[in-house]
């Protein structure tokens, strides 16, 4: 039996790399999925791939930013896939900028995709989950937040506090069978990323600089993270709550 049969999965940023390597992931696994995205076209992509392979996958465009947006494509994934039993906060944003070049303006946009927008997921999911008494979350923070990174402070400030987000969660709901945990990407070969390494000049410098750091020699790709988020989003998992796994091919060891 797949590890994920019969369970409704949403997936925010579920239209770019990783995120739809996740979408995929899990319908593989037997999932059906909200594939959430701000981009509904991107959204529409992955969900026509997955139905396309046999599959069941829905797209919902939402900004994730929006706490009514959220609700409704909530209520749009439980009328049409069922109750949702696994969120993977996924979506994020980025662009390199040292912090005394940033203003206020860049903090709230940083601030409200990278955490208000995973806040208003957990709020969007979680009372259904604590009243059937069982639930998967999975979010996806980053290694800056776990040691910094030059030109991402507000960003790497956000993922920092996503993760103590999560445990503070983990010790709350633990009681009703939901787990909360947290998976950190290092730097990985998204859109994102090279939104990033063009902001910070001379990106293929960037590039090698990231990939000498590694000890495994070379920067992730997209489908690097899902087996790990589909571990901590299954059953197998069940005993798993609180914890931050990095998936960076050693860059960064933390106990």
């Amino acid at each position: 039996m797949r590890r994920l049969e019969k369970k409704v999965a949403i997936v925010t940023g579920g239209g770019g790399g990783i995120g739809g390597a996740v979408c995929r992931r899990f319908a593989a696994e037997g999932a059906a999925v909200a594939v959430f995205d701000v981009n509904g076209e991107a959204a529409g992509d992955v969900a026509e791939a997955i139905t396309s392979a046999g599959g069941k996958a829905l797209a919902v465009a939402a900004d994730i930013t929006d706490l009514a947006a959220v609700k409704a494509g909530v209520r749009q994934t439980s009328e049409a896939l069922g109750d949702v039993s696994i969120l993977v906060n996924n979506a994020g944003w980025d662009l390199f900028k040292p912090f005394l070049q940033t203003d206020p303006d860049f903090w709230r946009k940083i601030i409200d995709i990278n955490l208000i927008g995973a806040l208003n997921m957990h709020y969007g999911v979680l009372p259904a989950m604590v009243e059937r008494g069982y639930g998967r979350v999975v979010s996806v923070s980053s290694d800056a937040g776990r040691v910094g990174s030059s030109g991402e402070s507000v960003y790497a400030a956000c993922k920092a506090g996503l993760m103590g987000f999560s445990k503070t969660l983990a010790r709350e709901h633990a009681r009703h069978d939901i787990t909360v945990n947290v998976v950190c990407p290092g730097p990985t070969d998204t859109a994102l990323f090279e939104g990033y390494a063009q902001g910070a000049g001379h990106p293929e410098k960037l590039r090698e600089a990231m990939r000498r750091a590694i000890p495994m020699g070379r920067i992730a790709t997209p489908d690097d993270l899902p087996g790990t988020i589909a571990f901590l989003a299954s059953d197998d998992a069940a005993y798993v709550t609180g914890q931050v796994i990095s998936v960076s091919g050693g860059l960064t060891m933390s106990g």
